[in-house]
Parts: C-alpha cells; sequence; structure tokens
C-alpha cells in the first residue's frame, strides 16, 4: 500500500501529461473531476468537501457549483468555502460571527423558496 496513483490528464486545448505538470487550478479541476466520476459510479449518501474549489477561477466555480448541484440527488453535500460562487448556488448557509470580543454567534440562512400552502 506504499504505491502511488499515477494520474494522467489531458485538460482541453493541451497535451496529454502528469498531473504534477498542472497549474493549481488545472490540479483541482482534475481531482474535482476524479472525484465526481467516483460519486457518479458509486453515490455515497453523505460527502465533506473543505474548499476544495478553492483553486478554481471564478468561472470554473461556477460549473462546479452547477455540477455538483446534479450530484444532490443521491448524495448529501456539506461544503466549506470562502467562494462566492459556490454559496450562491447553496441551499442552506451556515457561518459564525463574533460580533463581540470572545463570543462567537452561529448564523444560518435557508436559501430554499418554498410554497407555504404545501
Amino acid at each position: 500500500m506504499e504505491c502511488g496513483v499515477r494520474i494522467i490528464a489531458q485538460p482541453p486545448g493541451k497535451k496529454l501529461q502528469n498531473m504534477m505538470q498542472l497549474s493549481g487550478g488545472e490540479k483541482a479541476l482534475t481531482a474535482i473531476a476524479l472525484l465526481f466520476a467516483i460519486q457518479n459510479l458509486k453515490p455515497s449518501p453523505f460527502c465533506l468537501l473543505d474548499e476544495i474549489e478553492a483553486a478554481l477561477d471564478d468561472s470554473n466555480v461556477v460549473r462546479f457549483a452547477k455540477y455538483l448541484h446534479k450530484l444532490t440527488k443521491n448524495t448529501q453535500f456539506i461544503i466549506i468555502t470562502h467562494r462566492r460562487g459556490t454559496m450562491n448556488a447553496a441551499d442552506r448557509l451556515y457561518g459564525i460571527t463574533m460580533q463581540e470580543k470572545g463570543v462567537s454567534t452561529l448564523v444560518s440562512v435557508n436559501l430554499i423558496e418554498k410554497d407555504l400552502d404545501e
């Protein structure tokens, strides 16, 4: 179990190359694509992602968030992020604020529109 995993990737418009030769954003996008492929093959009921999209540019963050939303049919995702594009696509947001020194407060926002007649 000490051998590594060798990943060869070919982003659009680039030649086939070892993942270590890619830029930070390309590495992140390749890793996200691998994770999403595994999720499509064998979905897990729950997934925690910690700033997985931090190295992506804004347009790829939006693409990431849209594709992630498709995967929510089978999986519940909790995402730790600071990226606006990911937060815009969320159903719920939770945050911690410290208005008084030493006093942390949980802030939550439900972004799902519900019909009250149902």
